[in-house]
């Protein structure tokens, strides 16, 4: 009668409650029916009720579960553990687990009674108290009861030892310094026939090996035998319905054996030898056409790729792999191209064998077997199958989903850069990278491309041909136009008189106005893109000087930019503008081709960028055996670091401004355009008092007077002057002003150095020692013309540091002959004050006159031989 009136009272049933909590239509509802139980329970909690108390235990668990509060019920559960019967015993250590954890202080209360639960004659008891210790064993409990627990693994009962194996687990992992009291009977449990006890007593010895260096060599002398044992009498062993798994005997026994003979065979050749055997025989008899047997055999690989296995044990497991990506299950594949990846610093060659199976999982309709199957490609190329490997990744590149584009684009490019020895062949692959998928090529790339051309003079005429065609066809990628136009700008000639033709190439037709019809229709297509706007109307600008007739028609077409909402772009259009209409005698000193860019200062600059975007310390470039960087396209010149910046590439939109001669190191036309048209230093390089000639050195701020027509102070942005002239060879010279240099003989002879070299002018220095002083050294200068016109009024400049002393004699004549054919000479006397601690540094600069137009070169020497 009670209960029909009061429904929620201590003696409510379990099954009724949870009626009555699902019967609720709306969360309050359900609160109020929770609400009514606790209030209850709790007062059948005060009144001392022992009748339904393992009742209300029960309801209280569902209640915790359904994620109310319960914590007024914990210390019901210490009453139900001290109860005789199992009923009670068996709520009170589920309400244990359930509603406390080790961190509880109230847990203090119950090692008393898991100690005599341990002892309990009853089995079914030790296994509650077993299975509870195991679960919320605290670090000062498992101290207190692990002489109980390693009693309990040489019970009779299997029931039992599996339980004391997995509580020992437990008691391992929260104290390892009592590993050592487990060794000897988690050793003896493997002597066991029933399979639960053998898989307890597996995992204890692998959670063993983990905890003790004394427990892994233990087991590795007294472990081996049995689970060879156990591997070979499963695999063996005939049909056992209560351990079958589509056919397989007890997999799950399978793997913790292989996971624990991985553990002791990693890195001990005798226990690798020991098991080879039973491994080449699990991986061979293991059918693979159902999951528990490709568990098994994924397992069997991970175990032999994990030890000293032999070679062809690993080419067997590799093979497995090779068979996974055939399978029709993704999963399966999936974790097939994961393992090929930790397999392949171990055997290359044997992955390399399933390189056509890789190259299918690339095209997958599966997005994550693609990325994973493309990481591994990446990982397969080498120097011998790069070519072959490339062209498989481009072709698929051209019918790749749009969503893979960008991950197969970074990698070939990746693959193409650090693999390439030949020149062409980079420039091909590329190009056609740029015409499939130049929306999605990064702007180094693309950067590092235009410095390999600026380099590659032989290649120069191929390149723009190749781009221009290419822009014809694929107008609509951006990087492609980018590359195109700067490439039409600088060698527009080539391109129209078909100069430098490679044997396979095919002349073309292409007049001056169509070639400035490419670069209008890319100023157009790409309104949006400031950079690229940019970079065409520098290229137009460039054309005006290389094609004079077609001087009119690209001025209309720059000064239709002059209104621009973007002021960058209204800025060049009214400069360039007035360089075409005011400054034609300057036009074209001043638009000839840029200098050759750095390739091995850009690599150096652009690794150290790389890397700090990972880390705050920037790494040296990778050095090969030889001890020189070993850098792609066939490129190998000594380490260098910028003097000045030159080679960074990142943005060409930004405005130029001669008053500061330090600039942003991102900044690539700023650091090109930086020169001013005042001279700041007299005569013979005598450097200003004022000015620190150390900077002064490290800088491009200043350059002589131009007794040309009077023109303003600020070069126009994007324009590449010939005024910048880099050596080829180029290397940290702040580096070599705070390192020691060794001191060689007075004596010895000194190499002939070319200190400086541009498209025009080439300038040697001869060294000369004098007996006794070593600080002093007599240079002589011989400077070369390289084109084909006379120059004239020739002077030559040059500053040093401080702790040096320059004395220059005069020229042997100012004229220098056109074509090589004679030339001038100099001499100069250095003296070093620090000799022995600093090298010798320099900056030059000649200027000369040309059909009487003022020319200007300038730059940096530090390759002097070591000991000057």
């Amino acid at each position: 009668m009670d209960l029909a009136i009061n429904p929620f009272s201590s003696g409510t049933r379990l099954r009724d409650m949870i009626r009555a909590i699902r019967a609720c239509k709306t969360a309050a509802e359900e609160r109020a029916v929770v609400r009514r139980e606790g209030a209850a329970i709790r007062a059948a909690i005060s009144e001392g009720d022992q009748d339904y108390r393992h009742r209300n235990m029960a309801k209280l668990m569902f209640i915790h579960m359904l994620g109310y509060p319960t914590h007024f019920g914990q210390m019901e559960c210490l009453k139900l553990l001290a109860a005789a019967g199992f009923p009670e015993k068996r709520i009170g250590y589920l309400g244990l687990m359930l509603l406390l954890d080790e961190r509880q202080e109230v847990l203090m209360l119950v090692t008393n009674s898991l100690k005599q639960d341990l002892n309990h004659s009853n089995q079914f008891i030790v296994g509650l108290a077993l299975c509870a210790l195991g679960n919320i064993c605290s670090a000062e409990m498992a101290r207190d009861l692990a002489p109980e627990v390693e009693r309990l693994l040489q019970n009779r009962d299997p029931n039992t030892k599996k339980k004391a194996a997995l509580c020992s687990i437990r008691i391992v992992r929260k104290v390892p310094d009592l590993a050592e009291n487990f060794m000897s009977a988690a050793a003896s449990l493997l002597k066991e026939k029933h399979h639960g006890v053998l898989i307890s007593a597996v995992q204890l010895c692998t959670e063993l090996c983990k905890a003790s260096t004394e427990a892994l060599e233990y087991l590795r002398k007294h472990c081996l035998e049995g689970l060879v044992r156990i591997l070979r009498d499963v695999s063996n062993s005939s049909y056992a319905p209560e351990y079958d798994i589509a056919g397989i005997t007890d997999p799950f026994l399978h793997i913790r054996v292989l996971k624990l003979m991985r553990i002791l065979g990693q890195g001990d050749a005798d226990c690798s030898e020991y098991i080879n055997d039973i491994l080449a025989q699990v991986s061979t008899k293991t059918e693979s056409n159902k999951n528990a047997g490709n568990a098994i055999l994924y397992e069997c690989v991970e175990t032999i790729m994990g030890i000293e296995a032999t070679s062809g044990l690993r080419v067997l497991a590799i093979n497995i792999l090779g068979r996974f990506l055939s399978n029709r299950d993704n999963n399966i594949r999936y974790v097939a191209l994961n393992m090929l990846m930790k397999a392949i610093a171990v055997d290359t060659q044997a992955v390399q064998r399933h390189r056509a199976t890789i190259l299918e999982c690339v095209k997958d309709a599966d997005v994550s077997i693609r990325k994973r199957a493309l990481e591994l490609v990446y990982l397969l190329v080498n120097d011998t199958n790069v070519k072959p490997l490339a062209k498989e990744l481009v072709d698929y590149l051209e019918v790749s989903d749009q969503d893979f584009k960008e991950d197969l684009t970074a990698k070939i490019c990746s693959i193409v850069e650090k693999f390439s020895q030949d020149k062409l062949w980079y420039l091909d692959q590329m190009f056609r990278v740029l015409s499939l998928a130049g929306n999605y090529v990064k702007d180094d790339v693309w950067h590092a491309l235009i410095v390999l051309m600026s380099n590659a003079s032989e290649l120069q005429g191929y390149s723009v041909r190749s781009l221009y065609k290419a822009l014809l066809a694929c107008g609509e990628q951006e990087s492609l136009v980018r590359v195109s136009v700067w490439c039409i700008g600088e060698y527009g000639e080539m391109l129209v008189n078909n100069i430098s033709m490679l044997d396979m190439e095919e002349p073309i037709t292409v007049t001056e106005s169509d070639a400035v019809d490419a670069v209008e229709v890319s100023l157009k297509r790409y309104s949006a893109d400031v950079t690229t706007r940019a970079m065409c109307l520098v290229s137009l600008l460039k054309l005006s000087s290389r094609f004079p007739p077609t001087s009119e028609r690209i001025k209309e077409i720059v000064a239709q930019n002059k209104g621009n909402t973007v002021l960058e772009l209204q800025q060049r259009s009214i400069e360039f503008s007035s360089i075409i209409q005011r400054h034609q005698s300057i036009k074209s000193s001043l638009l000839e081709r840029m200098p050759v860019l750095d390739e091995a200062n850009y690599l150096v600059k652009r690794a150290a960028s790389t890397q700090a975007t990972v880390s705050s310390v920037k790494s040296a470039p990778a050095v090969t055996p030889g001890g020189q960087p070993k850098l792609p396209n066939g490129v190998a010149k000594p380490p260098a670091a910028p003097l000045a910046d030159l080679l960074d590439l990142s943005s060409d939109d930004t405005p130029v401004t001669t008053s500061a001669p330090t600039t942003a190191p991102n900044d690539f036309l700023q650091d090109l355009l930086g020169i001013s048209l005042t001279d700041s230093s007299p005569a013979g390089g005598a450097p200003s008092t004022s000015t620190d000639i150390l900077m002064d050195l490290l800088s491009i701020g200043s350059t002589p007077v131009q007794n040309g027509p009077p023109t303003s102070n600020f070069i126009p942005p994007g324009i590449e002057t010939k005024s910048v002239a880099v050596t080829p060879q180029v290397v940290d010279l702040l580096d070599g002003l705070s390192s020691s240099t060794s001191l060689p003989d007075e004596n010895a002879a000194y190499p002939t150095i070319t200190a400086f070299q541009s498209a025009t002018l080439r300038i040697t220095f001869s060294f000369k020692k004098q007996p006794g002083k070593p600080q002093e050294t007599t240079i002589n200068a011989t400077f070369t013309n390289l084109a084909t016109t006379t120059f004239t009024d020739f002077i030559f400049q040059a500053a040093v540091p401080k702790f040096i002393q320059l004395r220059l004699d005069p020229a042997s004549s100012s004229t220098l002959p056109a074509s090589g054919n004679g030339s001038v000479t100099q001499g100069l006397c250095v003296t070093n004050n620090q000799h022995g601690q600093k090298p010798l540094a320099m900056r030059i600069r000649m200027s000369y006159k040309v059909n009487g137009e003022d020319r200007l070169e300038q730059g940096q020497i530090s390759n002097f031989p070591a000991g000057l």
